[in-house]
C-alpha cells in the first residue's frame, strides 16, 4: 500500500488560481458545465459484468468470487429489462421540494425488489454449485416477512448471521435492480444535494459507494459520487472529505504489487478529522473502471485500512461486511 503524498498529484487539492477562483472548491459554472446529477446509464449492468470478468483475469486469488459476481450482474441486466410498475408518480413534486424522489424509507416496502429477487433466483439457479446450494435454497423458500427483515438489516448495516450474510449479496442485487430501473424512469434528474446532505444520493437518499474521477469531453477530470443502489452520480468537489467537508487532513493510499506498480485504479481518500474513508475510482487511469466492481475487487485495501481505525463510509449492496452503514 502506498500512503505517501505522491497520490496527491493525481487527485489535486483545492487550489487558488491567478484569478483568485478555487479550482475545485465550487460547482462548475454554467453554461457548458458538466451536469450536476447524472441518472443511471442503460448499459450499467452490462459494463459492470464485463469489468468483473476483466478483474477476475487480473486477480487470480479473487477470480472465483469475481466471476460469480459477474454472473450475478449479468442476471441483473436481464431482470432489469423486465417490466415493473412505475413508482415515480410524485417524482416531480419531490424533485421540486429537494426531496429524493426514490427515497428508500418511503419506497422499500412497495418497490419490486421481492419480484426481482425471485427473478434473479430463477436466472441463477442453474449456476449455483453445491457449496452455495444450501443458502440459495434457503433464500428461495424464505417468506416475505423474513426477506423484509434481511432488507432492513442490509439498509441499516446490522450484523448478520452466517446464512444471512451469504444471502445478502443476492438480496442486495435485487435492490439494485429495483431502484436502478425506477431511476431510469425519472422525468429528469433531481438537483444536487445541499451541503449537509452532500454524501447522500439525490435520487434515493443512500450513501455513495465511492467517488469517480470521470473522463469524456463533458465530465473530464470532474469528480462524482456514485450511488451503489440506483447508480445515480452527482457532482462533488475534489480533495474534500465527503463525510465532514474537511480538506486539510486528507490522505490517499492505494494497492501496489511487489514491484511497486499500481494494482487497481482505486485510491482510498482518508480523513483524519472525522476518521473515515471513501474510495476514489480513477477512470483517467482505466476507462472501464466501475465503482461497484472495483470496490469488490479492492477488498484488500479495506483490510489494510482496517488497522487505522477509519470508518468505511460507503454503501455497496453487493458487499455486506457486517459493519454499521453510514446514516
Amino acid at each position: 500500500m502506498n500512503d505517501t503524498d505522491d497520490s496527491s498529484r493525481d487527485i489535486p487539492h483545492a487550489t487558488v488560481d491567478a484569478t483568485g477562483e478555487h479550482a475545485f472548491g465550487e460547482a462548475p459554472p454554467s453554461p457548458g458545465a458538466p451536469p450536476m446529477v447524472v441518472l443511471a446509464e442503460r448499459k450499467r449492468f452490462v459494463e459492470r459484468a464485463q469489468r468483473l470478468h476483466q478483474l477476475a483475469e487480473r486477480l487470480p486469488a479473487m477470480a472465483d468470487y469475481l466471476r460469480f459476481m459477474a454472473g450475478v450482474v449479468e442476471a441483473q441486466h436481464r431482470v432489469a429489462m423486465q417490466s415493473r410498475p412505475s413508482m415515480i408518480d410524485s417524482a416531480e413534486v419531490a424533485i421540486q421540494h429537494g426531496v429524493p424522489p426514490l427515497a428508500v424509507d418511503g419506497l422499500w416496502r412497495d418497490l419490486s425488489w421481492n419480484e426481482d429477487l425471485d427473478a434473479l433466483i430463477g436466472e441463477l439457479d442453474a449456476r449455483i454449485g453445491e457449496p452455495q446450494r444450501s443458502w440459495f435454497e434457503g433464500l428461495k423458500s424464505r417468506p416475505l416477512a423474513a426477506r423484509r427483515e434481511l432488507v432492513t438489516a442490509i439498509f441499516e448495516g446490522r450484523a448478520l448471521d452466517a446464512e444471512s450474510m451469504a444471502m445478502a449479496p443476492l438480496v442486495g442485487a435485487a435492490l439494485q435492480v429495483a431502484w436502478t430501473r425506477q431511476a431510469r424512469m425519472l422525468p429528469r434528474p433531481p438537483g444536487r444535494p445541499g451541503e449537509t446532505m452532500r454524501r447522500f444520493c439525490p435520487c434515493c437518499g443512500s450513501p455513495a459507494v465511492a467517488s469517480v474521477i470521470q473522463i469524456g469531453m463533458a465530465r473530464s477530470k470532474v469528480r462524482y459520487l456514485h450511488c451503489g443502489l440506483c447508480a445515480t452520480e452527482w457532482y462533488a468537489e475534489r480533495a474534500r472529505c465527503v463525510e465532514c467537508g474537511d480538506s486539510k487532513t486528507l490522505g490517499y493510499c492505494g494497492l501496489e504489487d511487489d514491484s511497486g506498480e499500481r494494482v487497481l485504479p482505486v485510491n482510498a481518500e482518508t480523513c483524519d478529522r472525522c476518521h473515515s474513508y471513501l474510495k476514489v475510482v480513477q477512470r483517467e487511469w482505466e476507462a472501464g473502471a466501475d465503482p461497484v466492481a472495483d470496490d469488490l475487487a479492492s477488498l484488500a485495501l479495506d483490510m489494510m485500512i482496517a488497522d487505522r481505525d477509519l470508518a468505511r463510509r460507503a454503501f455497496n449492496p453487493l458487499l455486506v461486511l457486517g459493519e454499521p452503514a453510514p446514516g
